[in-house]
């Protein structure tokens, strides 16, 4: 998005362009600003600065890098500033800057502002566009288990993981673990990779209103006897999973001999 700060087919001397005008906590956001000297004598020790209209422009953003300058950019009281050298006059010079919002900052609106200064004269500071920092992308990942028990001789019960998304964002790089609990040996699995006791159950895109399941079957051997519990757990998604309290399930049984195992 560009942004002249003037009406009519001349562009101011300072002018800006957005790679977005949306974007959220964390994210990276590069402007492009062009100075153009319409005078008529050269402007000596050019510096290209940029603000945030309602606040320090620090205050909202983080200063990853800048090209184009002749010197490292640097915060200069409530903006960033970027030296060029001596701009002769009609002659132009740009510098992009890369910015990162800051993970703090709040949902809501500000205006970039931009400006060609100089030593010796110093135009006028220009609105560029807003830009809109958006609610954070929630998807809340909900996980459950159930458990089947078999008749036979050792114990044997039958799982199934599911996970759903109850959105509002599609969840990406889900991944859970489960647990057989004591004495148990996992004797097969669908959908998990096992290590030892433990499995990892992973699940690349679940969008939102969606579920999937994984199995796992464990056994207690001929003379199991006793309570055990298994459990799945949540360990990774993204975005952000705002609701903790659905994120684990478990199931406890107990075994009487291999014959009969309640669930």
């Amino acid at each position: 998005m560009r942004s002249t700060g003037r009406r009519g087919r001349d562009a101011g001397p300072s002018t800006i362009d957005v790679s977005a005008t949306t974007v959220r906590a964390g994210d990276t956001l590069t402007v492009t600003e062009q100075l153009t000297n319409p005078a008529d004598f050269t402007v000596t020790g050019a510096k290209a600065a940029l603000y945030v209209k309602e606040t320090p422009i620090a205050d909202v953003v983080d200063l990853v890098s800048c090209t184009g300058a002749i010197a490292p950019c640097a915060p200069y009281l409530s903006s960033f500033r970027g030296g060029v050298g001596d701009v002769g006059a009609g002659e132009s010079r740009t510098v992009t800057w890369t910015l990162r919002i800051k993970e703090d900052a709040e949902p809501g609106q500000f205006t970039l502002q931009h400006q060609f200064a100089g030593d010796n004269y110093a135009f006028g500071v220009e609105d560029g566009p807003a830009v809109t920092i958006a609610t954070p992308a929630k998807a809340d990942v909900k996980v459950a288990l159930t458990a089947t028990p078999r008749v036979g001789l050792v114990a044997r019960v039958d799982y199934v993981i599911t996970v759903s998304n109850t959105g509002p964002a599609t969840a990406t790089g889900v991944r859970v673990t489960a647990n057989p609990g004591t004495g148990r040996t996992i004797t097969s699995a669908t959908g998990c990779t096992r290590s030892g006791a433990t499995l990892t159950c992973a699940i690349p895109t679940l969008a939102s209103g969606a579920s999937a399941t994984a199995k796992f079957s464990s056994e207690g051997g001929v003379f199991a006897w006793g309570a055990f519990t298994a459990t799945a757990q949540r360990a990774a998604s993204a975005p952000a999973d705002p609701n903790a309290a659905n994120d684990s399930a478990s199931k406890k049984c107990s075994a009487y001999t291999g014959l009969f195992v309640q669930c």
